[in-house]
Formats: structure tokens, sequence, C-alpha cells
């Protein structure tokens, strides 16, 4: 964790963990090492300068274990996960599945063992020049995390810029415009699996379906924060597309053994789908994940307007 020398460097960013329960900071100090430890692995056989000088400037938490309004819900299965933004000295060093994938592996690892850590945790990776961009462009989603986050490991001498304030009518004319696109977008993939559903083509609906869903969910996330990580997974999107508005858990039951297999197979769809031979959804599962993500069209359509309403009514 980041010592107290190290706390003229970042004032805007709060360092105090103590609102969480002992076994939490103990699984976020475990959190901190595997991601220096799988680091430093990563770069161990590099050659090039900029991998050689590569370094984790930063680690921190934001989101819900941060705010202290975390979720543990065993008997309805919602966890809250740990949210991190690790900030790293070089764009190139971001790429997930170059330098961050085993530390991912080995975290699901280790929850998957459940004895050192039994929280999810998920991960974004940005550089120290993107993020001081986003500051400065009044990015929601960044200020948040320099106004809420907790500094879990700070390399001093590289601050954030200050935060510039966006104007009602920036961010008014920008969730407007991610809005259009993504629902858009996202509403024309729901349209051509209906066409691969009538085509008897499974396989290809399915992975149609997991596209529609992950626009619908980057259309709620940018219009809400005016900010989308760069991933594919479902389930990382999926939660933080919750924690911006509960109203979204209700999209996905998980009360019965289908409806939870149905999401895996939507979840796995973006890879198997496409490339394994062995992937097989039945048309059963299907209307029902349509229904679904008809659901979460109709939602993130409520929540976004009501969002671009509340800037109009500002602006």
């Amino acid at each position: 964790m980041a010592s107290e020398s190290d706390a003229a460097t970042l004032p805007s960013v709060n360092r105090e963990l103590s609102h969480l329960p002992a076994g939490k900071q103990r699984e976020l100090a475990l959190v901190v090492e595997m991601i220096q430890e799988g680091f430093a692995k990563a770069l161990a056989h590099r050659t090039a300068p900029r991998f050689r000088v590569g370094r984790i400037l930063k680690i921190i938490l934001f989101g819900s274990y941060a705010r202290g309004d975390w979720v543990d819900d065993p008997v309805g299965r919602y966890f809250s996960d740990y949210d991190l933004l690790v900030v790293v000295n070089h764009e190139d060093l971001t790429e997930v599945g170059e330098f961050w994938a085993a530390t991912e592996d080995r975290l699901l690892e280790e929850l998957a063992a459940g004895s050192r850590l039994r929280t999810p945790v998920s991960v974004i990776y940005h550089s120290i020049e993107d993020v001081n961009e986003k500051l400065g462009f009044g990015r929601y989603f960044f200020v948040d995390i320099v106004r809420e986050g907790i500094l879990l490991f700070e390399e001093p001498g590289y601050p954030f810029s200050e935060p510039k304030p966006l104007s009602c009518e920036e961010a008014l004319r920008e969730t407007r415009d991610y809005f259009e696109e993504w629902f858009e977008s996202a509403v024309g993939f729901v349209r051509n699996t209906g066409y691969a559903m009538k085509d008897g083509d499974t396989k290809l609906a399915a992975f149609l379906l997991h596209q529609a869903t992950e626009r619908f969910y980057h259309c709620l996330i940018l219009v809400r924060t005016l900010y989308s990580p760069k991933t594919h997974s479902l389930n990382r999107l999926r939660k933080l597309a919750e924690e911006l508005d509960p109203r979204l858990v209700d999209v996905w039951p998980i009360e019965t053994k289908f409806q939870r297999r149905a999401y895996e197979q939507l979840r796995a769809a973006y890879v198997k789908a496409r490339y394994s031979r062995h992937y097989r959804i039945t048309v059963e599962e299907l209307e029902w994940l349509d229904s679904r993500v008809a659901q979460l069209r109709d939602l993130v359509r409520t929540l976004s307007e009501e969002r671009i309403a509340s800037l109009a009514a500002a602006a």
C-alpha cells in the first residue's frame, strides 16, 4: 500500500482503507502484489527501450469498494468486484493480451481456490498521459476516480493533472452523440439476430446477440460517464453498468439452471460461437436470450433518455 511519505504527490486521491474489513484489506494487498509480480514477469525478457523502462505508476481502487457501498449477496449470487485502475508510463503497456492476461488468469485461479481471494477483481489499464488527457477533457469516469478512489500503490513524481470541468452543453452534445451511435449499432445487431434465427444459424445468432448486448452496455456506460473500457467481456461491462444503475440487475435472472446456462452461452459466444465447432446453443436458449436483450434494450433507452433530459435541463 502507499506510504505516508507519498501523500504530497496525489492529494486528491484518498489513501484510507479503514472502512473495509481486515479481510478485504488483506485481499487487496494480495491483488496489488500479484499485479506487480505479473507485470515484472511480462517485462522480464523485453528488449525494446520503452519496455525495459516500463513501470506501474499507480494502482487505484475505485467503484463500490472505494465508496463503501459494495454488495456481498450469497443468496442472490451478486458480489461487487474490486475495481482497479492500473496506470503505467507508456501506452503500449496497456495491451491486455500482451502484458496482463497472465495476471488476470492468476487472479481468477486465486478466486476459484477461495483461500486467499474471495472477491472478483476487474482491472482497467491506462497510461498516465491518457488519464491526464481524459481529466483535461473533464471525463466524469476519471474525475470520479481521482475524487473518490483509494490509492493502493504509487510511484512518486507522476501526479495527475487537475481535472477540468465539462460544460453542460459539451456533456449534452457528447452524450447524445454516444447514444445515437451505440444504441443504433446495438439495435442493428438485434435485427440481424432475427435474420440468423430464421435461417437456422444458431451460432451466428448467438454471436450477434452477444454483440448487441455488448453495445447496449457500452452505450449506457458512455452516456453516463463519457467513457467505456476496451473490452468484449460481458461480465465486466455488466458489472460496471449495474453499478451505475442497479435497475439493470434484473435483466439477467439466475433463479434456474436454464437461466444461468443461457447467459453463460451468451457470454461465451464472442469467441466460441465463431471458432469452436463444439459450441452448441438451443433455439429455446436463443429465444430466451433474445427476450432478455429486448428488455436490456428498452431499459438502456429509458436510462439514456433520462440522462439526456437531465443534461438538457441543466444546459
